[in-house]
């Protein structure tokens, strides 16, 4: 029969084989779940995986998914590679965006462009204060960081949902709930005419350095993974485990109120009801499906992005529910959670 028996260490090999059998499990689930449907396969395939990039609009768009997704999921990569479970990203861009519209809300004609530098300052700044939360309940309460700063998801969504049905609901939008339109010079400059793609794309690329120096060629970075590898040893080292909580959490914090800011003053324009589109937990599975590595948080930022852009053209051109997306992406994360078993076992046959 066949068992499950422990390697004596991890394989390196299957921690890349990994996400690619993966991905393939899932693409098998898909196209049995269009089969049950009564959906063409193919064209189901090809919705996902070919339409998002088979012209040059089509790439520019899934830049434009694709930056939230990368730039919160390598601020979740640092607070999980220390241990630290921040599954609150999601109230965190919320929060950031609340901030970024705050700023926005008060330009008008004549106010000078640097207010763009304001305005991603406040969205980084309320992500970051939205995770001192949890940072400062887990310091000095011992209270679970993954239960707090969930939670705080929902509380955060409350505060905005006051404020576009409240005091910043635009008078002039026919009583729809969201705030007035953001001035033009609020706008975050764009990298070419024609695209939605705005600098955003490159303070993530920029990002995605800035967070492998970190980890692997600085002390800092170094006291973090090894608080998440080994606590006892990074105590006996002398490293502080309060510092690395609050420097994992207001990084991943940080890095989500910078989406959100990207986000509102730039593809979005306004405050809407629909600013948390799920961002913050898909980030998640980007993060793992990336092994917690900067250069492969890219690709997979990339792959989640092309689940939401077929996810949606699955809506209009087959016909399929909302939620397919979120199908699709629980698929990739429990194949993922399966495959991910082999890295500490092996199958072998035993009489």
């Amino acid at each position: 029969m066949l068992r499950l028996e422990v390697r004596p260490q991890p394989s390196v090999r299957w921690g890349y084989a990994s996400p690619v059998l993966a991905l393939a499990i899932t693409v098998l689930i898909g196209v049995m779940l269009f089969v049950m449907l009564g959906k063409d396969p193919v064209r189901g395939l090809e919705v996902f995986f070919w339409e998002p990039i088979k012209s040059a609009y089509a790439l520019s768009e899934l830049m434009v998914k694709a930056t939230p997704l990368l730039i919160i999921a390598l601020g979740l990569a640092v607070c999980f590679r220390s241990n630290v479970w921040n599954i609150g990203a999601e109230g965190q861009y919320v929060i950031g965006a609340i901030c970024a519209s705050g700023v926005a809300l008060m330009a008008g004609p004549d106010t000078s462009r640097w207010i763009v530098v304001a305005i991603v300052l406040a969205g980084v700044a309320g992500g970051m204060v939205w995770a001192g939360i949890t940072a400062l309940l887990r310091d000095r309460f011992n209270a679970n960081e993954i239960l707090v700063s969930l939670m705080l998801v929902y509380v955060a969504i409350q505060v905005l949902n006051y404020l576009v049905y409240g005091p910043w609901k635009d008078p002039n939008g026919y009583n729809f709930p969201q705030s007035k339109t953001f001035e033009a010079v609020t706008q975050v400059p764009k990298l070419m005419q024609g695209s939605r793609i705005n600098v955003g794309l490159l303070l993530a690329l920029a990002g995605v350095g800035a967070v492998w120096v970190f980890l692997f060629r600085t002390y800092a970075g170094f006291a973090q993974v090894v608080g998440g590898l080994a606590p006892a040893a990074a105590r006996y080292a002398g490293f502080s485990s309060r510092s690395a909580l609050w420097i994992a959490l207001l990084t991943s914090g940080g890095a989500a109120g910078l989406a959100a800011s990207l986000e509102v003053a730039g593809p979005i324009g306004q405050l809407t009801p629909y600013v948390p589109v799920g961002y913050g937990f898909a980030a998640i599975i980007v993060a793992f499906v990336g092994r917690l590595n900067p250069v492969g948080i890219v690709f997979s930022a990339i792959l989640m992005s092309m689940f939401y852009i077929g996810g949606e053209l699955a809506q209009s051109r087959l016909g399929l529910p909302k939620s397919i997306t979120g199908v699709f992406q629980g698929l990739l994360l429990f194949a993922l959670l399966a495959c991910d078993t082999m890295i500490a076992y092996r199958i072998v046959w035993k009489k």
